[in-house]
C-alpha cells in the first residue's frame, strides 16, 4: 500500500481533499491513488500487466515500481499476454541491461512464466483470465464493516487472497504470494480499501457497482 496511515488514515492534500496516508503528497502517487488504484478492471492484459507488477513490487515499494511503469510496459510489449508468452532468454537478458525496470533476473523469468501460464489458463478453462480472478472477489462476510487503518494493519493477507495465490500457483504462477496477492486485489478493484472519508472512495464504490463482473 505504501506509507503508514496517520491515527484515521488520511492525509489533507494542497487541494484540500481528504486522501489514504499512504499516497502522500507526490503528484504521481495522488495520481494514481486518485484514478486508479481500487478501480475494477475485466481487461485481461491489464490484470496480468499487475499481477507482474505486484511480483516485481516485492521486497520494494509501489512508488518505485510506479515510476518505473512505462520502462516496464516498454520492455514487456505492453503487458499483452499473448506477446510476453512468446518472449525467451535473449528478452531476459536484454530486460537486464535496462537501468528503467528491476534488474532482478527470476523475476523477469517469472513474468515470461506468468504469461504462458495465463495462456493455458484461458486456453484449459475456454474463459477469459478475468473471469478467473474475480471468482475470488471476497464476500461480505469477510469484509470488515468499516475500513480502518487498523483493519488493514492487521490484514496482510486474506483468506480471499490466500485461495486466490493458491489457485493461480496451481495454475503454474510464481512470485504471487498472499501478500501479493492481497495488494493486487486492492489496487484493482476486488475490494474498496480506501479510508472512511477518502476523496476516491465513493466513486471507487460506484464503479465497483456499476462494474459488470466477467463471467
Amino acid at each position: 500500500m505504501g506509507a503508514d496511515a496517520g491515527i484515521d488514515g488520511l492525509l489533507a492534500g494542497a487541494d484540500g481533499a481528504a486522501r489514504c496516508a499512504w499516497a502522500g503528497t507526490g503528484a504521481d502517487y495522488v495520481a494514481y491513488h486518485d484514478a486508479e488504484w481500487g478501480r475494477p478492471s475485466a481487461d485481461d492484459d491489464r490484470l496480468f500487466e499487475k499481477i507482474c507488477l505486484e511480483g516485481f513490487q516485492s521486497g520494494l515499494s509501489w512508488i518505485t515500481i510506479l515510476r518505473k511503469r512505462e520502462s516496464f510496459r516498454h520492455r514487456f510489449a505492453g503487458f499483452r499476454i499473448e506477446a510476453v508468452a512468446e518472449m525467451g532468454e535473449a528478452d531476459v537478458e536484454s530486460i537486464l541491461l535496462d537501468p528503467g525496470v528491476v534488474r532482478h533476473r527470476a523475476k523477469i523469468a517469472s513474468t515470461l512464466n506468468n504469461a504462458r501460464a495465463a495462456r493455458r489458463l484461458r486456453d484449459d478453462t475456454g474463459a477469459s483470465l478475468a473471469a478467473f480472478l474475480w471468482r475470488f472477489e471476497p464476500p461480505a462476510e469477510e469484509r470488515p464493516a468499516r475500513m480502518t487503518p487498523d483493519w488493514l494493519r492487521a490484514h496482510p493477507r486474506t483468506p480471499a487472497s490466500e485461495r486466490l495465490a493458491k489457485a493461480l500457483k496451481g495454475r503454474g504462477f510464481t512470485f504471487f504470494g498472499p501478500t501479493t496477492a492481497y495488494a493486487f486485489l486492492q489496487s484493482m478493484g476486488f475490494v474498496n480499501d480506501h479510508m472512511e472519508g477518502c476523496c476516491a472512495r465513493g466513486a471507487c464504490e460506484r464503479a465497483r457497482a456499476g462494474f459488470v463482473r466477467p463471467r
